[in-house]
């Protein structure tokens, strides 16, 4: 069965890059008809936040990434924190040692710099001189029952034969041993495991078959692969995804403090959209030279970065041969496209409207707090007249405050649109429609624009005149929805009301 991990370190929010892998984790792994594992690396201490965890939970739960195992779902593959491993990670590191594969290193931290800065002068490349290697075992072992704290090192001039390295996205890769530390560090002196170790021995134990993962860790697949050689394991496959860059072309980083997930989950994006959004960053470029899809994968044409698609189907359609090895940058106006699209398809059932509605709700009441109209039958109607303007559900307020709280005619923008009127026309067109409503209660859209049409022929001004007048008494703003739907929302009875508070503040202005 296939099986995969995601291994997010707790060190803080979980960002877009943290996310896109979890979603390629997930589609490949429900492609295939297999499962993945959630599993916390905690093994740096000093960097971990308490909080991390529930936010990272909290984070694939919007985006309805379930994982099959992890934290909260116990199966064959636990514990799924790291640092409830370290006795299995201790027994690896025997092994290693006891081969030869590994040595014990009591250099101080002042010593490795110092070392570090000599080698630097002449010229070599070596990060470390190897002094440790030569002790003796007598020497190792009364050093470590005196007590000495000590690190573990990969010893590199014992390494096995093995194959090359293959990555499903970037194909054959050259040997990269030359930018790896002299004799990387595999558990350090707090007894706990480096990155590297750990995540070699948990792949092995978990019986993960397929590894995704960040493009920063491709440097690094060779030490891995010389782990997993030294130990006698078979590798998994290795899949690794290329970096999202910010709009400005910088790498996307939860220690720079970049867009977190959290930030999007509170300025209300859709999570379909969302992971739409990043499922097609990148995924663009079918069969490059030295790579061969796995097996199953149709041959389809991929979708490019703006097909509105589901869960469903970008996990039918996902195909790892057709990502591209090229950093993608993350265009926001993209997933803003995507958000639109998303809301207007979920508006066409009566349930996804209803949804959205009582989200919407909780958006308008946020932003006008003593609103006497924010029920969520109202809200339906307003949305229902917004649907093609709104992006995002945050911008229902500031699209259309005027359903909600009456208006300030003293804003510039309604300023602006009286510029143009004459006192005497304004007051005419107001004072007609609040007139024939007295009498006239149209109750449809298209009763509303035949009421209008009446009004605006009684008054004898130009259309544009009248409309301009109307807008600007009902709405205060030039853009949004025609006439006709902005009177079918507030009603007939609340039109006329605004109208006489629109004329009472005309008088005010005049008089001034």
């Amino acid at each position: 069965m296939v099986l995969l991990r995601f291994a997010p370190s707790p060190t803080g929010a979980l960002h877009l890059g943290g996310l896109r892998t979890a979603l390629y984790n997930h589609l490949f792994a429900k492609k295939h008809g297999g499962k993945w594992i959630l599993r916390i690396e905690d093994t740096d201490a000093a960097r971990y936040v308490p909080t991390a965890v529930d936010g990272i939970k909290n984070a694939l739960a919007w985006a309805g990434l379930p994982y099959d195992f992890g934290p909260g779902m116990d199966g064959p593959h636990g514990p799924y924190f790291q640092s409830e491993r370290l006795d299995l990670y201790h027994s690896y590191t025997r092994k290693l040692l006891e081969s030869g594969h590994a040595y014990r290193c009591f250099c101080s931290p002042d010593t490795l710099a110092a070392t570090r800065e000599k080698l630097a002068r002449t010229g070599s490349n070596a990060t470390y001189d190897k002094s440790c290697l030569h002790l003796t075992e007598e020497e190792v072992a009364r050093r470590v029952r005196a007590g000495e704290k000590s690190i573990v090192r990969l010893n590199d001039d014992n390494l096995p034969d093995r194959a090359s390295s293959t990555d499903i996205v970037f194909g054959i890769l050259r040997d990269a041993h030359a930018s790896l530390p002299t004799d990387p560090v595999l558990l350090k002196s707090d007894l706990f495991p480096t990155y590297h170790l750990a995540s070699v021995v948990d792949d092995h134990e978990m019986n993960i078959t397929h590894v995704l993962r960040g493009e920063e860790w491709l440097p690094s697949l060779p030490l891995h692969l010389d782990l997993y050689s030294c130990l006698g394991f078979k590798p998994p496959q290795f899949a690794h995804l290329p970096i999202l860059l910010n709009p400005n072309g910088t790498k996307m980083s939860k220690r720079n403090g970049d867009v977190s997930v959290l930030d999007f989950m509170r300025r209300g994006w859709e999570p379909e959209s969302v992971i739409n959004w990043l499922a097609l960053a990148g995924w663009g470029v079918h069969h490059e030279n030295g790579r061969t899809s796995p097996p199953g994968t149709p041959s389809t044409q991929p979708p490019d970065s703006t097909t509105l698609m589901t869960l469903p189907e970008l996990i039918d359609q996902f195909d790892l041969s057709s990502l591209t090895h090229r950093r993608n940058v993350l265009d926001p106006t993209k997933l803003a496209y995507l958000n639109k699209h998303h809301l207007m398809r979920s508006w066409q059932s009566e349930q996804g409207i209803d949804f959205q509605a009582r989200r919407v709700h909780d958006v308008v009441k946020a932003a006008f707090p003593h609103s006497l109209y924010t029920n969520v039958e109202y809200i339906t109607r307003v949305i229902s007249v917004l649907q093609g303007r709104i992006t995002n559900l945050h911008d229902v307020p500031t699209l259309a405050p005027f359903f909600f709280v009456e208006l300030d005619y003293d804003l510039p923008e309604a300023h602006s649109m009286k510029r143009g009127l004459s006192a005497d026309d304004y007051d005419h067109v107001l004072r007609r429609v609040i007139l024939q409503l007295e009498s006239s209660s149209p109750s449809t859209q298209a009763d509303i624009a035949v009421f209008l049409h009446d009004a605006c022929e009684k008054t004898g001004l130009k259309s544009k005149v009248f409309m301009t007048a109307l807008r600007h008494a009902l709405s205060g703003m030039k853009a949004g929805p025609s006439l006709p739907e902005i009177i079918d929302v507030l009603g007939t009875e609340r039109t006329a009301e605004r109208l006489k508070l629109a004329l009472s503040a005309h008088k005010t202005s005049d008089s001034k």
